[in-house]
């Protein structure tokens, strides 16, 4: 597949955002291939951009590459995302040393080219998130009062009830745990995750049988079988400490 035409390019951003969010499945790596294509998509835009074709929305260019530091971000942390029996390890338990330093690079210099051109689209404040988490050195460095106000810009783009439900979390751990239980308290509860974020809040105050019954809760809802054994993992953590 090329690209060697005008389109719709929201359609074809979400597209290839789509393609890369449904990961390693199949006979092609699909994460990978999704790269290439928004590589080779950003290529033509910023042709078309600087007048050598046609001209181009800069608002549509800075958003592929946008897309594109958000996909290097995220595949750099693949081989640090589970171990070896294919467990989920969650961001803050990833081993960084296992991180790809060169595709960090490349992303955070992708993203800080299509920021300066000031129109800012959702993937690249999406990508502003992925680069502040792999920027810290250690889970405990990371910069969350950042990270919340990109969510914060983040929702003012979309309106999203899974922005507002990432930004609870980031509220608490920004603000502390009861401040994002509050922010909480404004999300559909029907959302998917919804369970999940609320059984790590409720932990993170302390409250650690409400914590070991809502993993449990969301374990039974999870969407597939690693996030699955991983909510069940946690709330028999919980339980095996309380019992003790």
């Amino acid at each position: 597949m090329r690209f060697s035409g005008p389109g719709d390019l929201a359609t074809v951003r979400r597209v290839l955002y789509l393609s890369f969010n449904e990961g390693y499945t199949g006979d092609v790596d699909l994460a990978a291939e999704a790269i290439r294509l928004t590589r080779q998509l950003a290529s033509t835009t910023d042709a078309l951009r600087d007048g050598r074709c046609a001209t181009s929305s800069g608002t549509g260019s800075s958003e592929i590459a946008g897309l594109l530091a958000l996909m290097l971000l995220h595949h750099a942390r693949r081989p640090a995302r589970t171990l070896g029996d294919g467990s989920l390890v969650p961001l803050a338990g990833q081993d960084r040393s296992r991180w790809d330093s060169s595709l960090i690079a490349e992303g955070v210099e992708v993203l800080q080219a299509a920021l300066v051109r000031d129109r800012l689209g959702e993937f690249q404040a999406q990508a502003a998130i992925a680069a502040l988490h792999a920027d810290a050195p250690r889970a405990e460095e990371t910069d969350w009062v950042q990270i919340v106000g990109w969510y914060d810009e983040l929702l003012r783009l979309t309106g999203s009830p899974v922005v507002q439900l990432n930004r609870a979390v980031a509220v608490g751990e920004a603000d502390g745990a009861r401040a994002g239980l509050v922010a909480l308290d404004t999300v559909d509860p029907r959302l998917p995750r919804h369970t999940a974020a609320s059984a790590y809040l409720h932990e993170k105050a302390g409250d650690h049988l409400t914590a070991a019954r809502l993993y449990a809760e969301a374990a039974r809802s999870a969407p597939n079988l690693a996030e699955r054994d991983h909510l069940n993992r946690q709330a028999a953590r919980i339980n095996h400490a309380l019992s003790g």
